[in-house]
């Protein structure tokens, strides 16, 4: 396909990736002399890749495991850890991928307390797999992220939504959860079902706690909790758009964010005992926490800010 010039998106489409991941393996292991991409000599990179990834990776002295760990146990992500580093210790550096490397080798000390600190703690490093086939789902007056304005994608403004819908596996209580696009301001919301009226009602309510101003579109999923999208257009005068089936991906903030989520709600929580107060609590302290994206400021911080320039 890239000897037939294929564009980076047709490629994604026709092997149900997504660009990104194209995109990635494209520039690892082009040849560094031509800037070209044949098959077998990434193959051979690759195996190579894997061969040396049992070689023991430790972190450079005491001073950064000791740094690294203090700040996993506080719930940082080893990217934040990496990024944060840099600005509470000038003379220190190291990289997210060296603090996962450490944390998975199995002979890490108190190995298993650490990889717990991580946000989906599984106990193996996982790769993603290709997406299913794809579907056709039906939601009435449904307008396709193909519409959406392109400065959506630029994150040149605030108001740009992303949002989805977390379950439960014992009961049928959901957490909706919503994020801005530009600040990763992030917005929890307790369902007591996954139906599309009480998803609609909490989105409206979430919605109209923000100036006209920060509510230019929303972007969902094809769930059929979110087929009450009209009434929420016409209730908050924000325009509604849906990504492709099973395309997770152009969702992207939102599916970090859920990510982020599940650090405190893991799949086997009972969403029906969980407290308001309590996700109250989950969603401060993910506004509260410094994003590499953001230049570690907070999200609380930018989204304050961008409101502020509005008025």
């Amino acid at each position: 396909m890239r000897r037939a010039e294929r564009s980076i998106r047709e490629m994604a489409r026709v092997l149900s990736r997504s660009p990104s991941s194209i995109s990635r393996e494209l520039r690892r292991n082009r040849l560094p002399v031509h800037a070209s991409y044949l098959d077998h000599h990434a193959q051979e990179r690759a195996d190579r890749r894997r061969s040396n990834a049992s070689r023991r990776m430790r972190l450079k002295s005491d001073k950064i495991r000791d740094y690294v760990v203090s700040k996993l146990s506080q719930d940082s992500s080893p990217e934040q850890i990496a990024g944060r580093i840099k600005i509470d210790h000038p003379d220190l550096s190291i990289s997210h991928e060296a603090i996962y490397q450490y944390v998975y080798h199995p002979s890490t000390p108190n190995r298993g307390e650490l990889i717990s600190c991580l946000r989906r703690s599984h106990k193996r490093r996982k790769r993603k797999g290709a997406a299913p086939d794809k579907h056709k789902l039906k939601i009435t007056g449904r307008i396709g992220i193909e519409q959406r304005p392109f400065e959506v994608e630029t994150r040149a403004r605030f108001g740009d939504w992303e949002a989805d819908t977390l379950i439960s596996r014992r009961s049928k209580a959901a957490v909706l959860s919503m994020v801005e696009r530009r600040s990763r301001l992030v917005q929890l919301e307790r369902l007591e079902a996954k139906t599309s009226i009480l998803t609609s009602q909490a989105i409206i309510s979430r919605l109209l706690c923000f100036p006209r101003d920060s509510r230019h579109t929303i972007t969902f999923d094809n769930g059929t909790e979110n087929a009450g999208h009209e009434e929420i257009s016409k209730e908050t005068d924000i325009r509604c758009f849906f990504c492709e089936p099973y395309s997770s991906w152009q969702r992207g903030t939102n599916e970090h964010t859920n990510g982020l989520v599940r650090q405190y709600l893991p799949k086997k929580t009972d969403f029906a005992i969980i407290s308001d107060e309590e996700i109250r609590l989950i969603e401060s302290r993910l506004n509260d926490r410094p994003r590499k994206c953001l230049g570690f400021k907070t999200p609380l911080e930018v989204a304050n800010l961008c409101v502020a320039l509005q008025r």
